[in-house]
């Protein structure tokens, strides 16, 4: 822990001229960084972790962010963040004001939110990299951009809160979203997931009350259902399109889904 919460009552100001709705920046910081605002700020900070490790200090106490990991700081919070002793603290950042969907995440003075090793992890990267890019550049319609991207960001946390899962699961669910037409090979995604199948087949029916086949499917189906619906193809082309080499297999498995067979579903559109 640092120096006591004293330090927030230091008679220090803090004088923030914003700069636009969004921008920030990206640090790599050896441990003598540290910013102090005893009076907060009046807008929010959104930091994220991709190396090293840092630390928030609130009134609430302190909470320590890592690789991997989200920071959500609340506008008029008095606070203290750095880098670790020992360590360097390579994170990107963006201040911005609140939106509706910070309503959806729990209200810590500083919410730390670890994400899960993955394509989660890249998405939100390159969410940051947007708007970095964008709040820059000031093209036309900069501040929709990141006004998106910061929506897409908060949105993904906000749907890991509300929806705990074991992170192991989390990875398998992103791997058969974007392995849909792919065979199911649950040893590979086992060992991805560092579990045995077995172990993996358990926990996934454990969390989610499904097995992972027949969560698959129910992609697979609700696809080819959008497919019929908006793409303008027939039954045998959707079956193909989301991964069903048996046409007779898909038949049925859509039926038990939908209560009618594809080409019945197809007509009535």
């Amino acid at each position: 822990m640092r120096s006591s919460m004293n330090q927030f009552d230091r008679p220090e100001s803090y004088s923030h001229t914003p700069k636009g709705p969004i921008f920030g920046g990206h640090f790599n910081e050896k441990d003598h960084y540290q910013t102090a605002r005893p009076a907060g700020m009046n807008d929010w900070l959104l930091a994220y972790t991709l190396g090293g490790e840092g630390y928030f200090q609130t009134p609430a106490g302190e909470k320590r962010v890592g690789e991997g990991t989200i920071a959500l700081l609340r506008a008029g919070v008095p606070h203290t963040y750095g880098t670790m002793s020992g360590e360097t603290w390579n994170f990107m950042w963006v201040h911005c004001y609140r939106i509706p969907e910070f309503s959806y995440l729990p209200q810590d003075e500083v919410l730390v939110h670890a994400l899960p090793e993955g394509e989660l992890r890249e998405r939100v990267y390159q969410a940051f990299r947007s708007m970095l890019h964008d709040s820059r550049e000031r093209s036309s319609y900069w501040e929709q951009l990141c006004s998106n991207a910061l929506q897409e960001i908060i949105l993904l946390i906000a749907r890991r809160t509300d929806r705990v899962l074991d992170p192991r699961i989390e990875q398998t669910l992103q791997h058969l979203s974007s392995h849909m037409k792919e065979p199911l090979r649950i040893e590979e995604v086992a060992a991805a997931v560092s579990l045995s199948a077995s172990r993996l087949s358990h926990l996934f029916k454990e969390q989610t009350g499904t097995t992972m086949i027949e969560h698959l499917n129910r992609m697979r189906i609700e696809q080819a259902a959008l497919l019929l619906k908006h793409s303008g193809r027939n039954a045998t082309e959707a079956a193909l399109d989301v991964g069903f080499n048996n046409y007779n297999h898909f038949a049925e498995l859509f039926r038990r889904h939908y209560g009618v067979s594809p080409s019945k579903y197809e007509s009535q559109l």
